[in-house]
């Protein structure tokens, strides 16, 4: 029976909200865009890539990474690297206590992340990525493994390595259907990623290419996947999720960006808030009227105040 959009997912011992996924997305998933995202109905949320050895050595950086809001309980935490003993030692660590779930990235295109042997690498070497899950499903963990159809076009395995991830106790897995060469433009593979979702009997999740509700629609028809997984479109509109349930387009921009400057303030202060909100901002307004000029004003923007301030002018707000 084909998955139908808002079905639910098991992954291990734990059952998902839904089957449309937010993906984890570097720079940009942290605590309050994940809130933002379950507040418009994504079923499960991903971290930012987080460096295995970063948590084993406590750097005070990486474990900021991992930081929830209260009441967060599904999230899954995303790790890097390529030493087994050490991804399993970040499972077990303290910093994850929290996270019922772990997803390996073996997909990320990144060339300094790819010179180490980490990230779409792990694709290289099938032995290699076997005993890195092996090894994390031993820390007791819900262990998801996110991967991409191969390296280059032309040479693709998602079955294969499907089947691998499977074999080695991987619980789900995501499929980007793209390959690493192709980085994050171009149509996704969907015949590659309906032979991973064929080749497995854990659930598969499809991701490349979803931005509106059609998109996802196609993937699953096309693919037989379980659920859809949500990158770019969530970062240019968290609301995503809520239009891909049948909800409506409609979404009040400007209470969102002040719910997640009121989220982050207390716990990254201003000089990082205004930062990333400037730049969330201006994701937020594509499509609107005056964005490219109201681009250039945000990114000057110095304080939270004036930003403020520019909030009301943009959307006609009085000030």
């Amino acid at each position: 029976m084909s998955a139908k959009l808002g079905d639910r997912i098991r992954i291990g011992d734990t059952y998902t909200e839904n089957n449309i996924f937010c993906a984890p997305l570097a720079g940009y998933t942290d605590f309050a865009f994940r809130k933002l995202c379950y507040s418009f109905g994504a079923g499960l949320c991903f971290t930012e890539m987080v460096s295995a050895k970063g948590l084993l050595y406590e750097n005070e950086a990486t474990e900021r990474l991992l930081l929830r809001f209260d009441g967060e309980k599904d999230t899954a935490a995303q790790l890097f690297g390529s030493d087994p003993k050490i991804l399993r030692a970040a499972c077990e660590s303290e910093a994850l206590k929290e996270y019922r779930t772990v997803d390996l990235n073996m997909g990320c295109p990144v060339p300094k992340v790819f010179k180490n042997g980490e990230g779409s690498a792990l694709l290289l070497n099938f032995p290699l990525a076997e005993k890195i899950i092996s090894e994390c499903k031993k820390s007791g963990k819900n262990v998801t493994v996110k991967f991409r159809i191969g390296l280059e076009k032309g040479k693709t395995f998602a079955a294969e390595f499907a089947r691998l991830c499977e074999g080695a106790g991987a619980d789900l897995i995501t499929v980007h259907g793209r390959t690493r060469d192709m980085y994050y433009a171009g149509e996704p593979d969907y015949a590659e990623i309906e032979s991973a979702k064929k080749a497995v009997k854990i659930p598969v999740v499809a991701n490349g290419g979803i931005f509106t509700r059609e998109d996802a629609l196609r993937m699953l028809d096309k693919t037989g996947a379980d659920g859809v997984m949500v990158a770019r479109a969530a970062m240019y509109d968290p609301h995503v999720f809520t239009e891909i349930l049948g909800g409506g387009s409609d979404w009040d921009r400007a209470d969102t960006i002040r719910r997640q400057i009121g989220d982050m303030l207390p716990v990254y202060g201003e000089k990082f808030t205004l930062v990333q909100m400037r730049k969330m901002t201006v994701f937020y307004i594509r499509g609107m009227r005056g964005c490219t000029q109201y681009r250039a004003k945000l990114f000057a923007c110095p304080s939270l105040a004036e930003l403020e301030n520019l909030l009301k002018e943009i959307f006609g707000e009085r000030v």
